[in-house]
């Protein structure tokens, strides 16, 4: 039975983190010009800013800053010092990534406006060189930035220095997340599991789910070493389910909700777990007009739509739903665990929420 009342209280909590961190975040780009060190010729390095604030404000969940704040209290109610300067950082290494990926994806828009590339495409028109160098030094001055913030945090030194300590694991481990997801698409076998679930817990559970965990102990006073074992399992578990939930949305999904079109990962040839569950799950023609989508670029909506019938037909739909569920359930189970040492609310919200992401597809 779907738990409606707690599901309620968890998206209520994250409302309210989400509110206030955007306030948080817009004061902190109106103040970076500041503090930024550039020569006072330089047009370029002000308009970087203005890009990376641009996309940095433009949405988003906030996800990774509710875990953080949800994460120091597990251990306390009371205010706790840090958590601003943790979660800017976050952000900003999400701002990164975001910046690198729609350089790699050669994607027009993010977040219902231009990707920073395109941006800088247009700025340049006949300059392509200069338009993708300065796209990588925008996302490489949002990972200084992330770390530059907890560096200038005001904490005992001990603090400031394993936050850091995280943030870099978290990004070390997201740049090797993002090398395995592209050497993945680059096999013309259907990968396995393993495969799969790699991709996920680096490219996505270290920095997303782990990282915000350890960090929002870290600022409460916890030694987030010490439960290193769980907190990797919980985050990789809730990393697996968002990613087959994504990869299904991606296919399945109702693209008037989502704002996006539907099949971008056939297109684009990506083996997702929606196109690993579709390749394992079909043979003969269905398998062959699969086959013939995947990676075709000019692949129409309705070749879409049939791929899609395929996949509810063919129950490659429901095992995913299926799937998603029980690697949620799973995490559940893990934050369940941990009520005997830190406080109920909070161990409830982490038990709520990976059953209630996966809610969000159904």
């Amino acid at each position: 039975m779907t738990d409606t009342a707690g599901f309620g209280e968890v998206m209520k909590r994250a409302a309210g983190h989400e509110r206030r961190f955007t306030a948080l975040f817009e004061e902190y780009f109106d103040t970076l010009g500041t503090r930024l060190d550039a020569p006072s010729f330089s047009r370029f390095t002000p308009e970087c800013v203005r890009l990376l604030r641009d996309l940095s404000l433009r949405g988003g969940k906030r996800m990774r800053v509710v875990l953080l704040h949800e994460a120091a209290r597990l251990v306390t109610p009371e205010p706790v010092a840090g958590l601003d300067a943790a979660a800017l950082s976050i952000e900003l290494l999400q701002t990164h990534g975001l910046v690198h990926d729609d350089l790699i994806d050669d994607s027009p828009t993010r977040r219902d406006g231009p990707s920073t590339y395109y941006a800088y495409r247009e700025r340049f028109p006949g300059h392509p060189q200069a338009a993708i160098g300065l796209t990588v030094l925008a996302g490489d001055l949002a990972l200084a930035l992330c770390l530059r913030v907890l560096l200038e945090a005001e904490l005992p030194v001990p603090v400031r220095q394993a936050m850091v300590e995280v943030q870099t694991r978290a990004a070390a481990d997201t740049f090797v997340g993002q090398i395995v997801d592209l050497e993945r698409d680059f096999t013309t076998t259907v990968p396995d599991e393993d495969v799969l679930h790699g991709v996920a817990d680096y490219k996505t559970a270290r920095y997303s789910l782990l990282a915000p965990l350890q960090l929002g102990l870290l600022a409460a006073g916890e030694r987030p070493e010490r439960f290193d074992e769980e907190l990797r399992s919980y985050a990789r578990l809730v990393g697996i389910s968002g990613q087959m939930r994504d990869d299904y949305l991606d296919l399945f999904g109702d693209a008037a909700v989502m704002g996006k079109p539907t099949g971008t990962d056939i297109r684009d040839g990506r083996r997702s777990y929606t196109v690993g569950a579709l390749l394992s799950a079909t043979d003969g023609a269905d398998r062959d007009l699969v086959e013939a989508a995947l990676g075709d670029r000019s692949c129409t909506p309705e070749t879409i739509a049939a791929v899609r019938e395929i996949g509810e037909r063919s129950g490659a739909a429901a095992r995913m739903r299926a799937d998603m569920r029980r690697h949620a359930e799973q995490a559940s189970r893990v934050a369940a665990g941990w009520r005997p040492r830190w406080r109920e609310e909070a161990v409830a919200f982490f038990e709520r929420l990976p059953v209630w992401s996966v809610e969000r597809a159904m």
